[in-house]
């Protein structure tokens, strides 16, 4: 599986040169994109956030691999304040925004390890869900859900014993069906 991050907009080079080593060593070959301009139809000026089920919808596709969408914009989805994240569950593409994973965002301290390790935990999470896991209910897992920034900070960055199970499983079961 190869995972391809697409760039939305302007981008931290730093955290997207991060993301692209991290996520080869933990799921295989990385492919980094060139940059795309971020959509205006997405944008709702009365939020002043963009909607990340528009942008997820307009991700390219790859037939051998997973898009993953990353931008520095604030996002929402549905009737949610705001998302970390969003993914096609068993799909092909996630988008994650790093707006409100930067300390500065809350007034903190610039501390770029930590903003790098927040966007790393939000791309696995993203990338579990296309793979075609749900939300966790271990708090430590990197599914688990992610109502605030706290949340984020606590989970881990791996996947928990049953989600790992899982996606095996989810793995045999789709080369089974290629098989017959």
């Amino acid at each position: 599986m190869k995972i391809y991050i697409q760039p939305i907009g302007k981008v931290n080079k730093e955290i997207l040169d991060f993301l692209s080593t991290n996520l080869e060593k933990l799921f295989g070959d990385v492919e980094l994109l060139e940059p795309i301009k971020i959509l205006d139809i997405a944008y709702n000026p009365l939020r002043n956030q963009y909607c990340s089920t528009i942008l997820l919808k307009y991700l390219p596709i790859f037939k051998d691999g997973i898009t993953l969408g990353i931008t520095e914009e604030d996002l929402y989805a549905n009737n949610l304040n705001f998302v970390f994240g969003e993914a096609e569950l068993l799909g092909k593409r996630a988008i994650i925004s790093l707006k409100r994973l930067n300390p500065e965002f809350y007034g903190m301290q610039r501390n770029d390890f930590l903003y790098k390790i927040r966007a790393l935990k939000e791309a696995v999470h993203e990338i579990g869900h296309v793979l075609g896991l749900k939300h966790c209910k271990n708090r430590r897992c990197v599914m688990s859900f992610s109502n605030s920034i706290l949340d984020v900070d606590y989970k881990d960055i791996f996947f928990c014993r049953d989600c790992l199970n899982k996606l095996r499983w989810l793995y045999a079961y789709r080369r089974g069906k290629d098989i017959l």
